[in-house]
Order: structure tokens, then sequence, then C-alpha cells
């Protein structure tokens, strides 16, 4: 079932990202860099099952890998100061990717709809949504 998110995904829009970062703590220099950066989505799983989640920009490359249901420390991409404990679950045909630290939590839900890639980041009430195109 991952195999439906693997490939090149490029940003076409984004969507209340600049609350969504307040939202999980990202100051205010950082979030004017994320708001400008359009970054593409690389996805691709080994033959362990190992996924790996690449996003690329001109400001910074980030890369998790992982396998599915397995919790594991992040490096978020926002530099959060503290230990970042993440699982990623397929759910309904969706990857639910949810973080947690200092007693917070936020998911980043990812699925295809209409064959493009959708990722509904939420923290609280604050609800994100970042649209993606595959790339030929």
């Amino acid at each position: 079932m991952v195999e439906k998110f693997v490939g090149t995904w490029k940003m076409i829009s984004s969507e209340n990202f600049d609350d969504y970062m307040k939202a999980i703590g990202v100051g205010f220099a950082t979030r004017q860099v994320g708001n400008r950066t359009k970054p593409n989505l690389i996805v691709s799983v080994d033959d362990q099952g190992i996924v790996c989640m690449k996003t690329q920009s001109t400001f910074k490359t980030t890369e998790i890998k992982f396998k599915l249901n397995e919790p594991f420390d992040e490096t978020t991409a926002d530099d959060r100061k503290t230990r970042v404990s993440t699982v990623v679950t397929l759910e309904n045909g969706k990857l639910m990717q949810k973080q947690s630290w200092d007693g917070k939590e936020t998911i980043i839900e990812r699925e295809i709809l209409d064959g493009k890639l959708i990722a509904k980041c939420t923290m609280g009430d604050v609800v994100a949504v970042r649209t993606y195109v595959k790339e030929a």
C-alpha cells in the first residue's frame, strides 16, 4: 500500500502552514523561510520495507527512514530542540505520521486523491493542507 506514495512529488499549494508552524512552536525566522519554500517530497521503499521520505528544497533537505508501525526518534525540519518520537502507520490507505514531544502531539496525514498527494498537518485545532503533484 505504501507503493502508491513512491515517487517525486512537487508542492503546488500550501494553506495555513504559518499557523501550523506557529502551533508546533516554530520561531518567526524559520517560519518565514518555511512559508516561502516549496519543497519536493521524494518517497521510496527498499526491499526490506524501510520507507524513506526526503523533503528537498533550496533551503534545506531532510530525510527520515522508518518501518511502518515502529517508533523512531526524528530530527525535524524545524529543528525542534527536544526529542521527537515519531511513528508512521498506514490507516485506510493514508500514511499517518504522529510526532510526540514534551507532552504535545501533531499528526501529518498523507493520502493520494485524484492523483495528488495531500498532506494534512494537524496540531490541536490548527490544520494546514499541502498539495503535491507527481513529477513525470
